[in-house]
C-alpha cells in the first residue's frame, strides 16, 4: 500500500466549532498516525513514534516513572541508554545494572532488557524477565519485528530506535515505542503530546517507505551477517565473534587490542567506517572510543548492508591482513 501524501501542516481547522480527531500536530498529525498503524501492526501492539530513540526513551521513563523509582538494566546494553539514565538520575530515577541471562533484581520498578545486546550481543532470558512483578522494556532495535516480537514473550513495551534498521537507509532519526496495554499507550501518549517530544511528518513519512521493504533488507542483511561471522571465527587475526543468529549486526574482537582495531577500521574502503547501524549501506566501527572499558579494547562493530557477501570480505580480510 502506498504511503499516504506527506503533510506538514501544523494545525487542521475544527468541526463544528469543536477540534477533530487532528487539530494540532504536537499531538497527532497524518502521516504520524499512518506510520504507527504499520508499525503496531508488525509488532502487535500500539505504537507511538518520537523524534529519536534517546526521546523514545526519555518519554518512556517520565512518563511512566516517578522520583525515587528504580529502574533494572541489562548489563552491556546499549551504552547510550545508560549514559541518558545517569543524567536522569537528578530526577530522582536510579538505576541499576543486571544481567540479562538471568533473573532481575528484587524490589526495582521497571525492567529494561535488550535484544540483542549492542555491541555484546547477548540476549535476555525472556521468560524470568516477564516473571518479575515490574513492568518490562525490550529495547529490539537489532532484532526488528521480522525476528523477534517482545510483547509476544511477555514484555509490556517494545523500544525501537527506528533510525536503525526500521528507517533502513541511513535517511529517518526516530523512535518508537510498542505498547501492550491500552492503559499504557494512553498515558504515554498524552505525556508525549504534553511534553512536546513529537516525531515529525518527513521522518514518519520516510519511515512508512522503508516499512515496505523491511523484511526483504533484514533478512537479507542477516543471511550475509550470518556467512560473514562463519568467515571471521576462521580468521586468524580475529579472536572473538559474537553474533546471536538473529539480525544483521555482529561485533568481533581483533588480536592486539585497540591499535589493531582502528587498523582495521581505517583499512576498510568497501565498508563505510561510521557510527549507528542498520541501513542498506555496509558500517563498521571500534566501539573503545566511546564506550571506554565497558567493552574489550579491540572490539569492532559491523552492520551488514545489502552488499554482496563475497565484495563485503574481500574488503574485511584485506583490513585484517
Amino acid at each position: 500500500m502506498p504511503s499516504p501524501p506527506l503533510d506538514r501542516s501544523t494545525i487542521w481547522a475544527y468541526q463544528d466549532g469543536e477540534p477533530g480527531a487532528l487539530y494540532y500536530r504536537r499531538y497527532a498529525h497524518p502521516n504520524g498516525e499512518a506510520a504507527e498503524a504499520a508499525l503496531g501492526a508488525l509488532d502487535g501492539g500500539r505504537a507511538l513514534l518520537f523524534p529519536s530513540g534517546a526521546g523514545a526513551t526519555t518519554a518512556l521513563v517520565l512518563g511512566l516513572l516517578e522520583p525515587g523509582k528504580t529502574i533494572a538494566l541489562a548489563e552491556g546494553a546499549y551504552y547510550g541508554t545508560a549514559v541518558l539514565f545517569r543524567s536522569l538520575e537528578r530526577w530522582g530515577v536510579r538505576f541499576v545494572e543486571f544481567d540479562q541471562t538471568g533473573p532481575p533484581p528484587d524490589g526495582v520498578d521497571l525492567v529494561w532488557i535488550e535484544a540483542p545486546s549492542n555491541p555484546l550481543l547477548t540476549m535476555p532470558d525472556f521468560e524470568v524477565a516477564a516473571a518479575h512483578p515490574a513492568p518490562v522494556v525490550c529495547d529490539s532495535t537489532a532484532a526488528t519485528p521480522i525476528f523477534l516480537r517482545p510483547l509476544e514473550r511477555g514484555c509490556d513495551f517494545v523500544l525501537h530506535s527506528a533510525t536503525k534498521y526500521l528507517g533502513g537507509h541511513h535517511d529517518v532519526l526516530l523512535g518508537a515505542v510498542v505498547c501492550g496495554k491500552d492503559d499504557d499507550y494512553e498515558r504515554l501518549r498524552e505525556f508525549r503530546g504534553r511534553s512536546g517530544i513529537v516525531a515529525g511528518p518527513d521522518d514518519a513519512w520516510l519511515l512508512l517507505r522503508s516499512l515496505e521493504t523491511l523484511e526483504v533488507r533484514v533478512r537479507r542483511q542477516a543471511e550475509t551477517a550470518r556467512d560473514l561471522a562463519d568467515r571471521l571465527r576462521a580468521h586468524p587475526a580475529v579472536e572473538t565473534v559474537r553474533y546471536p543468529d538473529l539480525g544483521a549486526m555482529l561485533s568481533f574482537d581483533v588480536h592486539g587490542g585497540a591499535d589493531a582495531a582502528r587498523r582495521v577500521e581505517t583499512s576498510v574502503s568497501r565498508i563505510v567506517n561510521a557510527t549507528s547501524l542498520g541501513g542498506t549501506t555496509s558500517v563498521l566501527e571500534t566501539r573503545s572510543r566511546w564506550e571506554g572499558d565497558r567493552v574489550p579494547p579491540g572490539l569492532v562493530r559491523l552492520s551488514v548492508g545489502l552488499e554482496d557477501v563475497d565484495e563485503l570480505w574481500d574488503d574485511l580480510s584485506r583490513a585484517l591482513g
